[in-house]
C-alpha cells in the first residue's frame, strides 16, 4: 500500500480530505430546475446555433463520428440527440447530472448561491454531459476570481504537472524545479492580487479531483463581474469536434466580440483550441480510454468489434427493421433510415424505438 503525503506540496499527490474549500452539491432535481429556467428564458444565440444544427442535417457517414441531431419536435432536450464519445450511442440531452462546486468559504459567508455558476454554463454542460455515456454523472467546478491571463497561466501549469507528475510520479530534477518555480510564481501572483481561493488550494483540489474522481473534464470558473471559465479535458477523445462546434456561441453578451473574447472556453476549433491534460493511464492511474461501439439500447452491454466493417442492414427504418431482420448480425444491425445507430438484435431495436423515433430521419444527400 502506497504511503500518502501528510502535508501538501506541489510534487506529492494531494487528497480531497486535505481541502479547505467548501463543496456545494447541486443534485439532479436542481439541474432539472435550471434547465427549465434556461428554456423559459431562451438565449437567442444558442437557439440560433441549435437551429443551424437542425438545418445542417446529418450525413449518412456519421455512424462513428460525433454528431448532434435535432430532426423532429420542438426545442427541448429530449428531442436533441448527441453521439457519445465513449460508447458511440445516440442519446438525448435530457439526462441530468450532479454538479460539485468547490469555492472559498467567503462566498458561503456572503450567502452567494452556486446556482448562477451552473446556469451560466448550462448549454455547454448539457452538451458535454450528452457526449458521455459513462463517467459524466458528476461534474466538477472550481470557482475562483482569477482574471483571464491568470487563468491561462494556471492552465499551462496544470498541463505541465499532469504530463510529468500526475499521481505523485517521480520526474526529472529539471522538471521538478520548473513545477516548483511555477507553483511559487502563481501562488505569489494570486496572493498579491488577493485572489480567493489561494493557488495552493486550487492546485490541491484540482489534482485531487483528477486522481480520485477521474472525470472527463474539470471546469475552472472565474466569478468576476464578467464571468469567465476554462474547460480542461483529460483526454483528446473527450473534446467536442471542430466540424460540429465551429460556430458555437462564445457566451459573450457583447455583439462586437471576436473569437478571442470567449466567456466560456468551449473548444470551437476542436483539439487545436482545447485545453487537454496529458494524463498517464493504466494500472493505479485508472483505466485506459478506449473507443467503443455499443448497441444503442441503453441497458445493453454488447460492444461491437471495432475492426468489423460489414454491417447487417435492416429493410426500412428502425421499427420495421426490428420486426423483419433475420440476417447475421456479427457487425450489428444499422438503422437503414437514419444510419445513425446500431443494435445487437431486433429485440433491442424494438425496445429503443420509443426513444429513437424522436430522432430517426433520413440523412442529407451526399
Amino acid at each position: 500500500m502506497t504511503r500518502r503525503a501528510r502535508h501538501y506540496s506541489a510534487l506529492s499527490q494531494p487528497t480531497l480530505v486535505m481541502s479547505e474549500l467548501v463543496c456545494k452539491t447541486l443534485d439532479h432535481d436542481a439541474t432539472d430546475m435550471l434547465i427549465d429556467k434556461w428554456l423559459e428564458h431562451r438565449n437567442d444565440a444558442y437557439w440560433e446555433w441549435f437551429q443551424g444544427v437542425r438545418e445542417r442535417k446529418h450525413a449518412s457517414s456519421t455512424l462513428r463520428r460525433q454528431v448532434i441531431a435535432w430532426n423532429k419536435g420542438e426545442f427541448v432536450p429530449e428531442n436533441i440527440f448527441c453521439r457519445t464519445v465513449d460508447t458511440g450511442r445516440l442519446i438525448p440531452l435530457d439526462r441530468t447530472w450532479t454538479t460539485h462546486v468547490y469555492h472559498h468559504r467567503s462566498m458561503q459567508d456572503r450567502k452567494l448561491s452556486m446556482m448562477p455558476v451552473v446556469f451560466t454554463m448550462l448549454p455547454e454542460l448539457m452538451l458535454l454531459r450528452g457526449m458521455h455515456d459513462h463517467g459524466c454523472d458528476d461534474v466538477y467546478i472550481i470557482v475562483t476570481d482569477m482574471k483571464r491571463q491568470e487563468m491561462d497561466d494556471v492552465t499551462e501549469y496544470f498541463k505541465l504537472v499532469c504530463r510529468y507528475a500526475y499521481g505523485g510520479r517521480t520526474c526529472k530534477p529539471s522538471i521538478e524545479s520548473q513545477i516548483q518555480y511555477d507553483h511559487m510564481r502563481l501562488s505569489h501572483t494570486l496572493l498579491k492580487q488577493r485572489r480567493t481561493p489561494c493557488f495552493p488550494q486550487i492546485d490541491l483540489v484540482f489534482r485531487a479531483i483528477l486522481y480520485e474522481k477521474r472525470p472527463p473534464f474539470i471546469i475552472l470558473f472565474s466569478h468576476q463581474t464578467t464571468s469567465y471559465s476554462q474547460i480542461l479535458f483529460t483526454h483528446p477523445l473527450f473534446v467536442p469536434a471542430k466540424d460540429i462546434f465551429f460556430d458555437f456561441p462564445s457566451g459573450c453578451p457583447n455583439p462586437c466580440c471576436n473569437d478571442d473574447c470567449e466567456m466560456i472556453r468551449f473548444p470551437r476549433r476542436g483539439i487545436d483550441g482545447a485545453a487537454i491534460l496529458s494524463i498517464k493511464r493504466g494500472g493505479r492511474y485508472g483505466r485506459k480510454v478506449k473507443v467503443k461501439e455499443m448497441c444503442n439500447w441503453i441497458d445493453c452491454d454488447v460492444c461491437f468489434n471495432e475492426e468489423t466493417q460489414r454491417y447487417a442492414e435492416s429493410s426500412e427504418g428502425s421499427q420495421t427493421s426490428a420486426d423483419s431482420a433475420d440476417t447475421s448480425i456479427t457487425g450489428g444491425l444499422v438503422c437503414s433510415k437514419c444510419r445513425l445507430v446500431k443494435y445487437c438484435s431486433p429485440e433491442h431495436q424494438r425496445k429503443d424505438w420509443e426513444e429513437h423515433r424522436r430522432v430517426c430521419a433520413k440523412p442529407a444527400a451526399s
